[in-house]
């Protein structure tokens, strides 16, 4: 039985990784989570500034989705969006403004978007307690 998304075997858990097949590090510090809305931490903040600073636009935010798809019913979509909708959850994270849809929150409640930078990979990563199960791609739950 292959996995759907991405053919691997191995169940990661909570951990996703935009991008990349690995889960999340063992060693990341729960300090201070909140439980009613999404977490960024200092690291992830830094590169979507870093990001946007790229773009050279100033009307861009972070907009962390939930989407139906992916081998286990749901998966993550992280993007840049000038939007504001119905029903947006807007939360800054020392002046980086992080959008949660109205649909999306309750599945990103006490998530933690975190950024991996080490030689074995890159990327952004999400540890949500929320979610039930994953396919071991990490970016697609239940």
């Amino acid at each position: 039985m292959g996995d759907a998304c991405c053919g691997g075997g191995h169940d990661h858990g909570h951990g996703a990784t935009a991008g990349s097949s690995s889960e999340a590090p063992a060693g990341t510090v729960s300090l201070g989570l909140r439980t009613d809305q999404i977490n960024v931490t200092d690291q992830a903040v830094s590169k979507v500034r870093a990001l946007l600073e790229q773009e050279g636009r100033d009307d861009l935010q972070l907009r962390i989705a939930v989407q139906p798809g992916g081998c286990s019913g749901l998966r993550y979509q992280l993007f840049f969006d000038e939007r504001s909708l119905d029903g947006d959850v807007v939360t800054d994270f020392d002046g980086v403004g992080v959008v949660v849809d109205r649909m999306s929150v309750p599945y990103l409640n006490g998530a933690t978007i975190d950024f991996v930078d080490t030689i074995e990979k890159q990327g952004f990563t999400i540890d949500n307690p929320n979610a039930s199960g994953s396919c071991a791609c990490g970016d697609s739950f239940h």
